[in-house]
C-alpha cells in the first residue's frame, strides 16, 4: 500500500507530506483548489509523463517521493531484481523534475530509467480518470486480466514452455534444411575433407604433446651421455661404490692399531654412503631406461607435425580445432547422406511439440470461457445500480485458427466489449461509451477483477462520479467501499455520497502560499460534506443530511 507521498515545488505546492492509510481515502475540495496537482505529483513518482510546467515558478526543480509498504511476495520485487535494484520494503520511488523539463528517477535511492520507473509504477498503482486511455481500455491487457481472474498461472507456465519447445524445433528444422542445402552444394569438398580428417585422426592437444616430445628427443643424446657418465662414476670399475669398499677394507686392516671404538663411527658412515650411492645408481639407471627406450623418432614427430599443420592451414584454423572440425564436417555430410531421415525426425518433433501446445491451449481456452462467463455475470450485476441498466458487458474469447499468430499465451484473442443499449452492437469500451459511462464500466469491472487478485493493490479514481448524483453516486460509493475492503483505494470526488464512505478524508483548499491539504476529523468531515451538499451557504438541513450520510456509511 501507499503510505507516504512527499511533494516539493510542484505547481502551487511549496512542500507537503501526506500519510495514507488502508481502506478508502477521499480527496474533496472546490474546483481549482489543486486536487489534480496531487494526482499529477503521484504520477510523477510513478514514472508518468512530466512537463516543465509542473515545476513551481521561481524554483529550479520539483521533487516527489512515494513510499510503499509491500508484502514479501509482491511481483514488483522480481521486476526489481531483474534490473539489479535493491528489492526491499518500504519501496521508495523518487522523481526529480528540472525547470528545463529534464527529469531523473530513483528507486530505493538507485538511479533508474524513467521507462523502468513507469513499469514499476504500473505494477504498484492503478490510476483511472474519466478519460483514461490506458490500463483496461487497452485490449492488450484483457487477456492478462482474464487469466488472473481464472487463476491460470500454472497453465500459462506450461504453455510458455510448450511454445518455446515448438519454436526451438521449428528453428532447428529451418537450420537443418539450410545446412543440408549448403552441404549438398559442397558435397565433393566435404567428402574429401572428412576422408582426409578421418585418415589424419587428429586429437585435441596433440600439437603441444608433439612439440614436447620433439624438444626431448632433440636433447636426448646429451641427457643419456650425462646419465652414462654418472652411472660409471658411481658404480663403474673405478666408481665411488668400489672406492668406498676399498676404503672400508683398508681401514679394517688397521683396526688393532687405530682402535675399534674410533673406527666404528667411520665404518657406519661409509656403510650409509655405500647404500646411498647404490640407490643413486639405481635411480639414474631407471632414467637411462626411460630416456633410452623405444618410441617415436624425431623424423616421425616432424612428419606428424607437418601433416597436422598443413591440414589446419588448409581449413584456416588451429591444429587443436581439427577434432571439432572433423565432427562438424562429418555432421554436415550426414545431412547430405541422411537428409530425408534427419528432416523427417525434426518434422516429427515439431508435430509432437505442436500437439502438446494445442492440448494446453485448449485447456486454457476452456478455462477462459468459463471465467469469462463468471466475469460477465458479475459485471452485469454491478451495472444496474450504476445507472447502466440498459448496458451489457461481454468478454469475448475468440479462438485464432491461424498458427502463425499463436503466442506463448495460447491461441485466444480476448477483448472486453459492451453494448450500451439493448439490441445495439458490441464494441470496445472507449468506442462505445461516453466518459462518464466509461468510468462506471471501469469501476464495475475493477470491483469484479479485484476480488480475484491475491496481491493487495492501490487504486486511484479521479472524479469518476462526475455528472451523476443521488442513487447512482451512492452506488459508486458503495462499490468503492467494497473494493477498499481488499485493496487501498483513493478517490478524488465532488460527490458527498462517495466522500461519506471514506475511512480517511482530506480537503484540498487554496491558501496564500498555494495549495493546502487538511485531514478531517468527524466534525470537520460533517461540515465538508454539508458544503458539498449545500454549496457556499451551509444550512442546518445540509448538516443534518451530512450527519445522516456519515452514520449510514
Amino acid at each position: 500500500m501507499l503510505t507516504l507521498l512527499h511533494i516539493k515545488n510542484v505547481v502551487l505546492i511549496d512542500q507537503m507530506s501526506l500519510e495514507f492509510k488502508s481502506g478508502l481515502s477521499a480527496l474533496t475540495g472546490e474546483t481549482g483548489a489543486g486536487k489534480s496537482i496531487l494526482l499529477d505529483s503521484l504520477g510523477l513518482a510513478l514514472g508518468m509523463r512530466a512537463e516543465a510546467g509542473l515545476v513551481r515558478k521561481g524554483t529550479e526543480q520539483a521533487v516527489v517521493s512515494a513510499e510503499f509498504d509491500l508484502a514479501n511476495d509482491h511481483p514488483v520485487f522480481n521486476l526489481l531484481k531483474e534490473q539489479g535494484v535493491e528489492a526491499v520494503s518500504p519501496l521508495i520511488m523518487r522523481r526529480i523534475l528540472g525547470a528545463d523539463g529534464r527529469s531523473r528517477g530513483f528507486i530505493n535511492d538507485e538511479p533508474v530509467s524513467i521507462s523502468f520507473m513507469k513499469e514499476v509504477g504500473d505494477s504498484l498503482v492503478d490510476i483511472h480518470g474519466q478519460f483514461e486511455t490506458y490500463g483496461l481500455l487497452n485490449p492488450a491487457t484483457h487477456r492478462q486480466m482474464l487469466d488472473l481472474y481464472a487463476e491460470n498461472e500454472e497453465l500459462l507456465n506450461d504453455i510458455q514452455s510448450a511454445y518455446q519447445k515448438m519454436k526451438e524445433a521449428e528453428v532447428a528444422l529451418v537450420d537443418a534444411k539450410d545446412k543440408a542445402s549448403r552441404a549438398a552444394e559442397n558435397e565433393a569438398y566435404l567428402r574429401a575433407s572428412v576422408e582426409e580428417l578421418e585418415k589424419l585422426s587428429p586429437e585435441e592437444g596433440e600439437e603441444g604433446d608433439l612439440l614436447d616430445k620433439r624438444r626431448f628427443l632433440q636433447n636426448r643424446e646429451a641427457i643419456l651421455e650425462v646419465l652414462g657418465f654418472s652411472v660409471e662414476s658411481l658404480g663403474g670399475e673405478n666408481g665411488a661404490d668400489i672406492q668406498i669398499g676399498q676404503v672400508m677394507r683398508a681401514l679394517s686392516r688397521q683396526t688393532d692399531k687405530i682402535g675399534d671404538e674410533k673406527l666404528a663411527p667411520v665404518h657406519e658412515a661409509l656403510e650409509r654412503a655405500a647404500i646411498e650411492v647404490q640407490e643413486a645408481c639405481r635411480l639414474i639407471e631407471n632414467l637411462q631406461y626411460q630416456f633410452g627406450g623405444e618410441g617415436m623418432t624425431l623424423d616421425v614427430i616432424e612428419d606428424r607435425l607437418y601433416a597436422l599443420r598443413g591440414v589446419a592451414r588448409k581449413h584456416g584454423c588451429q591444429c587443436d580445432d581439427l577434432p571439432r572440425l572433423r565432427i562438424e564436417m562429418g555432421d554436415k555430410l550426414k545431412l547430405v547422406d541422411y537428409q530425408e531421415n534427419i528432416i523427417a525426425d525434426l518434422e516429427k518433433t515439431i508435430r509432437a511439440a505442436k500437439l502438446d501446445y494445442q492440448k494446453i491451449a485448449e485447456k486454457l481456452h476452456d478455462r477462459r470461457e468459463v471465467a469469462a462467463e463468471k466475469i460477465d455475470k458479475a459485471v452485469n450485476i454491478e451495472l444496474k445500480p450504476l445507472k447502466l441498466e440498459r448496458a451489457v458487458f461481454e468478454t469475448q474469447v475468440a479462438r485464432n485458427e491461424n498458427e502463425n499468430t499463436w503466442t506463448s499465451y495460447g491461441f485466444d484473442n480476448v477483448q472486453f466489449r459492451v453494448s450500451t443499449n439493448a439490441g445495439s452492437d458490441f464494441g470496445p469500451l472507449n468506442k462505445i461509451a461516453s466518459g462518464g459511462e466509461m468510468a462506471r464500466f471501469m469501476l464495475a469491472l475493477k470491483v469484479v477483477l479485484a476480488e480475484a487478485s491475491k496481491i493487495r493493490g492501490v487504486y486511484v479514481f479521479d472524479e469518476i462520479d462526475t455528472g451523476v448524483g443521488g442513487a447512482t453516486a451512492s452506488a459508486i460509493g458503495a462499490r468503492l467501499g467494497k473494493l477498499a475492503t481488499a485493496h487501498q483505494v483513493m478517490v478524488v470526488t465532488h460527490s458527498p455520497q462517495v466522500a461519506s464512505r471514506a475511512a480517511s478524508h482530506w480537503v484540498v483548499s487554496k491558501a496564500s502560499g498555494g495549495t493546502r491539504v487538511t485531514p478531517l476529523d468527524r466534525s470537520s468531515r460533517e461540515e465538508e460534506i454539508a458544503r458539498m451538499l449545500a454549496g457556499a451557504e451551509i444550512t442546518a438541513e445540509a448538516r443534518a443530511a451530512a450527519s445522516k450520510l456519515l452514520e449510514a456509511s
